[in-house]
């Protein structure tokens, strides 16, 4: 079950109503238990997002999604493009970086 991301894509898709919505779960990548929805990465394509500045466009994003943010969501990795910037992209979204933390049960 994917609680967390679920909620994630419907609160997006219904406030920014987004060409294009990718809401991927990276918490595998981190030192995280296995199944967790902690880590996501985000790829938004809307109209809405023509007319503001890439902080702006966070911003709204993190409005929207506050209550998942104060709660179980440690880290989102955002790309936010509007319709015309999608289309004349050079390259796909960027990757994730590798995960640099580790585990509490490591540093001993």
């Amino acid at each position: 079950m994917t609680v967390i991301q679920d909620s994630i894509t419907s609160k997006l898709a219904a406030a920014l109503s987004p060409q294009h919505l990718e809401v991927i779960n990276e918490s595998h990548m981190h030192s995280v238990p296995p199944n967790s929805e902690t880590h996501f990465k985000l790829v938004i394509v809307a109209d809405v997002f023509s007319t503001k500045r890439k902080v702006a466009r966070q911003q709204s994003v993190y409005q929207l999604l506050a209550e998942e943010l104060a709660g179980p969501v440690h880290a989102l990795a955002m790309h936010t493009y509007s319709p015309e910037e999608w289309a004349n992209r050079a390259a796909p979204a960027p990757d994730s970086p590798n995960c640099l933390g580790g585990s509490k049960k490591d540093q001993g």
